[in-house]
Formats: structure tokens, sequence, C-alpha cells
């Protein structure tokens, strides 16, 4: 069974201003939590498009959103695929992009890809390396492990993970590869732990928290997938139209606030301001509200892994 808790789904929800007759695109589709809601707020003159590239999520999605198979369709797809999606679901183009009313973002692993060992995101528990959130593409964690330079692995943990220590992670684990190669979830995480000074491993997350999320992140090019992403959902807006985006950790957020700062309309508005209601200049964007939101008290006592969570949301201008 397919869990996952959603994490800020009232508010990246709300974000969206959802019409009962607009067109809506989940693209993480994950455990559904999110396009249930939005699903559940349009009429039969609405529509929601969800994305996932992990067949588990969409089998889940089936069962979980099937009161709502006429306004839903699901699609088995990297989100950097975006616009190539929206035209194979047949939503009207105009200016040469297809164009919806709201496009909505939640980033990072789904707890069930943490929770299943099998899957070999986890450095609590021992499994194969494979990281993998589509298993139809090719590389894996172990493939990097084993196969990449000393340089590039250190750069991935440095770069990923801003992990402090990523060279001498990286000279141990080519050194233990020497001697034979490194299959499992758990001997990693020992190799990295053996890497960081001891008084370093006293205070803090998992010694090995970084450097599997800089691993997981190179296996699917989360961040250059969420580049492209955000550039094509920006253009598929249409006028008016709002994007929401769950970020989970620096990398991911400062990237979402590059994209939306790039794109925003010069604003006259007092900083004390909580949105724009001068309408701008000379960009796409303007920010609903201007500071990301974060999770409430409430929701991080039943919730902790929302801790690092922020929610940003924009609308299209005219």
């Amino acid at each position: 069974m397919f869990h996952h808790v959603t994490v800020l789904k009232e508010e990246a929800v709300n974000g969206l201003n959802i019409r009962p007759d607009g067109i809506y695109v989940d693209c993480t589709l994950g455990g559904a939590g999110h396009s249930e809601m939005i699903a559940s707020q349009l009429s039969p003159q609405g529509r929601l498009i969800a994305l996932d590239q992990d067949e588990v999520a969409l089998a889940n999605a089936r069962v979980r959103l099937a009161p709502y198979n006429e306004v839903v369709t699901l699609v088995k797809s990297n989100f950097r695929n975006l616009k190539q999606a929206l035209q194979q679901a047949g939503v009207a183009e105009q200016d040469g992009s297809p164009k919806v009313d709201g496009i909505l973002f939640d980033l990072g692993v789904s707890s069930p890809q943490l929770d299943e060992a099998d899957r070999g995101f986890s450095y609590n528990l021992d499994a194969e390396l494979d990281m993998r959130m589509d298993r139809d593409e090719p590389l894996t964690a172990k493939i990097i492990v084993n196969e990449w330079e000393e340089r590039d692995i250190a750069n991935i943990l440095r770069d990923f993970g801003e992990e402090k220590f990523a060279r001498k992670i990286a000279a141990n684990i080519v050194k233990a590869r020497e001697k034979a190669p490194i299959e499992m979830t758990g001997e990693l995480a020992e190799l990295i732990k053996n890497a960081i000074p001891a008084a370093t491993r006293r205070t803090g997350p998992h010694p090995a928290k970084r450097s599997f999320q800089a691993l997981r992140i190179a296996v699917n090019d989360e961040l250059g997938a969420m580049k492209d992403a955000l550039e094509q959902a920006i253009d598929c807006l249409s006028p008016e139209g709002r994007i929401s985006v769950i970020t989970f950790h620096s990398l991911e957020d400062r990237i979402c606030k590059q994209a939306f700062v790039k794109e925003l309309a010069s604003c006259t508005c007092p900083p004390d301001f909580p949105i724009c209601v001068c309408g701008g200049g000379g960009g796409r964007l303007k920010l609903t509200p201007r500071k990301p939101i974060v999770p409430s008290a409430e929701e991080l006592e039943l919730n902790p892994r929302a801790r690092s969570a922020k929610l940003r949301v924009a609308e299209k201008l005219k």
C-alpha cells in the first residue's frame, strides 16, 4: 500500500485558486493527496492531469482517484517532459504552448520510496543500491558508487548534498570498491560514517543523510529536471494561472526562487503588503504571497518530515 502524508496540502492547493471548470496539473502525483484535493473541487467541465514516473504511485492513484475518473488523466512521465505530456493529453495550445490554469510541484522523494527497503533510498534500511524513481531508467546509485571517478563522486556529494567531507567520503568509497563492489545501502552508509570525524557524528543528522540525498539527486537528475520543468510550467500557464512549488532542501528552493525572480514583474507596492496589487510591469509573474509558506507547528508535530518544506506560489500576469 502506497501511504504518503502529503505536506502543505491545503496551502499548496489553495494557492492555485481552483476554478471548477479549469485545467490543472499535478506534476508530482506521489500519494495523490494533492491530486485528490484538486479533483474534488472540479466540476465535470474541469480537468486534472497528474504526472509521475513511478509506476507504484500511478497504480495507487488509479484506486484513490477512481471517484474522479471523469476529470482525471494519469500520465507516466518525468515532469521535465511537461509540455509533451500536456500535448499528448490533448490540452489546447496558444502561443506555441499548451495552456492550463494551475500547476503544482511537490518535490523530493515520497515516504513510501523512503520506507520500502528495496528502493535503496534509505540509509536506515539495508537494501541493494538503487535510488531510481523510474525503474525503467538505467542509472542507479550502484553504478555511480562503483564506476564513476573519485572526483566526480566528490563533486556530487559536495554540490548536491552540501557535504563538507565529500572528498574524504569519495576516497573511502574508491578504496573500498577496489576490494569488492559496493552493493548495499548499509555498506555505503558505514563507509560514509567512517569518513566523518567522530566529533561531527555526535551532533546533527545521520552522517549519511547528505550523501544519500546527493546520490538520489544525481541518479534522477532532479535539479536538471526541475529547472526544465519550471521553465515549461511558466510558459504553460494561462493569464491569472497559478503555480505552487513545494521544496524540501536549499538547492531546490534556490532554483525555484531564481526561476520566479527571473520572471517577476517590477512591483511598486509597499514592502509590508502581503501580495502584489499594483500589477507590476516587465515580467510574467507576481508572487502570492511574497514570502514562502512553511508548515505550521501542528503539521510538524504530525509529520516531522515536513520540517524543511517551503511553499512558493506565483501567478501569471495578464
